[in-house]
């Protein structure tokens, strides 16, 4: 990368471990990113409802990855869900009580997860099987998109028999966010394909939920090394910069690849199985001065994963810096400031 007209190349790194290591509930540089679940009561049945559920990712630049999304709530009377398209519930609970239609989950408490890509077309809806992964906003809005539909009884099927779920838990995957009680809103409206007829849901409420870096992991997941052309010397993370561990729970560093346990199997608590180092972080920054000018410096950014369980295909890097906005060249990386904070110079770097 080139900055222009800024005399202290190495201002920008420091920023860097602030962002990674010291974010809170708030993030004041996507201060109204956030998960938003809209749950759209479509049609009433003889015992409930069938709703669909549209998860967007409004953050700009937290995308979730594999192995995806986990969603769950608990019911507020004795609901169960008759079917599923687009998503199902990993356990199906005790539905002993039915003799002859089964339902799909009769769990007070149902755990919902994204189906896999390839399933039959009669088991998916818009936007939905992709393993659970969502992009982010600032990376593909189009992407950024997940959604199910579940068929609900036992629940009252007028707007006013209805009562919404509660305690609504998102993964994300691991932990990270707090979501909020639902709450209705007006109903949702949609235009026919020839935009001359409004026809709306009966029924529409809102969970929104934000993520916390302090509730996702009491370390910093990554670390910023230094180096310049004019100095010989490196910079390293600083020891257990990402907390110490025992040396049995970390890879030694000339093991043989095919023989790590757990190798590009990423869990759903998002624990990571990292290479024995002396920062203990997957992902290591390093922040290279290549060029320091009086018009100009440039900067070369590598970003080694020390994490044996996940391959970070679509990583993105968030940098602050007093004069990112006078980027005048960008090499492998695709650039865009973060907004509404241009004016402060925050930016998005993500990979092509």
């Amino acid at each position: 990368m080139d900055f222009d007209r800024f005399p202290s190349p190495f201002f920008s790194a420091v920023f860097l471990i602030l962002i990674f290591s010291h974010a809170e509930a708030y993030d004041y540089l996507d201060p109204n990113g956030n998960i938003t679940l809209k749950w759209d009561v479509i049609s009433w049945t003889p015992d409930g409802y069938v709703a669909v559920v549209t998860m967007n990712n409004f953050q700009m630049y937290r995308q979730i990855m594999s192995p995806g999304w986990t969603l769950g709530w608990t019911w507020a009377k004795k609901e169960v869900i008759w079917s599923m398209v687009g998503a199902q519930a990993t356990d199906q609970g005790d539905c002993s009580k039915f003799r002859m239609n089964v339902p799909h989950c009769c769990k007070k408490s149902p755990t919902v997860v994204d189906m896999l890509p390839g399933v039959p077309y009669n088991q998916q809806i818009a936007n939905c099987c992709k393993g659970g992964v969502v992009s982010s906003w600032g990376q593909d809005p189009s992407a950024a998109v997940s959604s199910f539909q579940l068929s609900v009884g036992r629940s009252g099927a007028t707007n006013k028999t209805v009562r919404l779920p509660k305690n609504f838990t998102l993964l994300g995957p691991g932990l990270g966010y707090t979501c909020s009680p639902a709450k209705i809103v007006p109903p949702t409206i949609f235009l026919t394909p020839d935009g001359r007829r409004k026809t709306q849901v009966m029924m529409t409420w809102n969970v929104t939920c934000t993520y916390s870096l302090m509730l996702a992991s009491r370390n910093p997941t990554c670390c910023v090394s230094m180096s310049s052309f004019y100095n010989s010397t490196i910079t390293p993370c600083r020891t257990c910069a990402c907390g110490c561990q025992n040396n049995r729970t970390c890879v030694p560093s000339d093991s043989k690849i095919q023989s790590v346990v757990g190798l590009n199997k990423p869990t759903k608590d998002n624990t990571p199985l990292v290479q024995c180092t002396k920062h203990n972080c997957p992902i290591r920054v390093h922040w290279h001065v290549k060029l320091n000018y009086k018009e100009y410096w440039r900067v070369k950014i590598s970003i080694t994963n020390f994490n044996y369980r996940l391959n970070y295909t679509q990583w993105t890097l968030v940098a602050q810096h007093p004069n990112l906005n006078n980027i005048t060249q960008v090499f492998s990386f695709a650039y865009k400031p973060l907004l509404p904070y241009i004016s402060a110079s925050k930016s998005l770097s993500s990979n092509t």
